[in-house]
């Protein structure tokens, strides 16, 4: 499916080049999702940083798929899904074999029986298996966290083709007001859902109830696809970040130390889950949006420092694919916290290492070789690897 008739790109688009910023709240998010599932106590609201990853998917995603319909007036949606599958897959399925081979040589370490996990993880349906959809419900324990993978490749299935037929028929700025308006209908899902007491595992693994969190990156992209530089919207929304990415970015580092997820039914469950995950989203959009219009502003030159904006370019993904497996089997080993902490920090970011250089970073170029559009290549091949805006989580 292609759309044909498009506008090319003006040169002083606003979402033009990569925007390195990005790259580093990628890494902090990551963070907050390690000290998480491995310093509880200390940083309960860690779960923030899969909130700030499924907003800014959205935002990534979008940006992709309308930087090439402007720049080349189509989509070619099978080169589109070939390229994430190869850009996440392998990286996940090393993940799965490396876990499979050890726990058959060591079953009395926490890789062993893991086998039962790995279908659902490859198959990008481990948020499905949490909540008892194949049958019995399941942890995944090392293979858990692949539930948000499963949440965005689900999302990702539905959402370019609706895009593109949104877009056939609208121009860019109704198509995000129309996006908007999805994700309010799926906070209303969500909400009737509290109302009608929905367990937790619903509400926390569904791709219905973490739709309301894609779709305002997505609709963030479509915003700034829509802004001339220049013009009174993009001068008043340069003014509004100013003044709202630093309250929106104090409130959730804040988050991270005093918010905690609430998993007993109550008033303050039916409020967290009614209302928290688009609360938290939009904090992230408003965040991601100043550091896209103020690039030079202090929390982009923070976060666009080398020392995190390159580890989220190329580790994220997987330090957040290996940073459980990892925890869990120090977990019997090392039993001072400190100590654990400190050696799956750093055995996390050298198996991520491991994966970019030796399965994630060959087989993307592979593949860009053979799936780049012919008529989009030469265009793209002069520009260093970094400047490329990357896909997805792993981005």
């Amino acid at each position: 499916m292609s759309v044909q008739e498009c506008p090319p790109a003006p040169e002083t688009w606003l979402i033009s080049g990569r925007k390195h910023a990005l790259d580093g709240l990628r890494t902090v998010a990551v963070v907050g999702v390690f000290f998480f599932h491995t310093a509880t106590e200390l940083v309960p609201g860690g779960f923030i940083g899969v909130d700030v990853f499924f907003t800014l998917s959205g935002f990534v995603i979008t940006l992709l798929i309308l930087k090439e319909r402007l720049a080349t007036g189509r989509l070619r949606l099978g080169v589109f899904y070939a390229k994430r599958l190869a850009r996440l897959w392998p990286a996940l399925l090393a993940l799965c074999g490396v876990i499979v081979a050890v726990g058959l040589v060591f079953p009395g370490s926490a890789w062993g029986g893991q086998t039962g996990f790995v279908l659902p993880a490859a198959a990008y349906v481990m948020n499905l298996a949490h909540v008892g959809v194949f049958g019995g419900s399941i942890t995944g324990e090392t293979l858990g966290p692949t539930w948000t993978l499963a949440v965005e490749e689900q999302f990702y299935l539905v959402w370019p083709l609706l895009l593109l037929v949104m877009l056939r028929f609208w121009r860019v700025p109704t198509v995000a007001w129309a996006t908007a308006g999805l994700a309010a209908a799926f906070l209303l899902e969500r909400s009737l859902l509290v109302l009608v007491g929905a367990p937790l595992g619903r509400l926390y693994n569904g791709p219905d109830t973490r739709a309301d969190e894609l779709l305002i990156g997505c609709a963030l992209a479509l915003l700034f696809t829509s802004i001339r530089p220049g013009s009174t919207l993009h001068v008043y929304l340069q003014s509004a970040a100013r003044r709202g990415a630093p309250l929106a970015a104090l409130t959730l580092v804040a988050a991270l130390f005093l918010l905690k997820e609430p998993d007993t039914p109550g008033r303050w469950f039916n409020a967290f889950w009614t209302a928290g995950p688009t609360v938290l989203s939009l904090l992230a959009a408003v965040l991601i949006g100043s550091l896209v219009l103020q690039p030079a502003g202090f929390i982009a030159r923070v976060l666009s420092h080398p020392w995190l904006a390159g580890p989220g370019r190329d580790l994220s993904y997987g330090m957040y694919l290996w940073h459980i497996p990892v925890y869990l089997l120090l977990m019997p080993l090392i039993p001072e916290l400190p100590l654990r902490i400190a050696l799956a920090a750093a055995l996390t970011v050298l198996l991520a290492w491991a994966s970019f250089r030796l399965v994630e970073q060959p087989l993307r170029r592979w593949a860009n070789k053979r799936l780049e559009p012919d008529v989009d290549r030469p265009a793209r091949e002069h520009l260093p690897e970094r400047e490329l805006v990357s896909v997805g989580r792993g981005a």
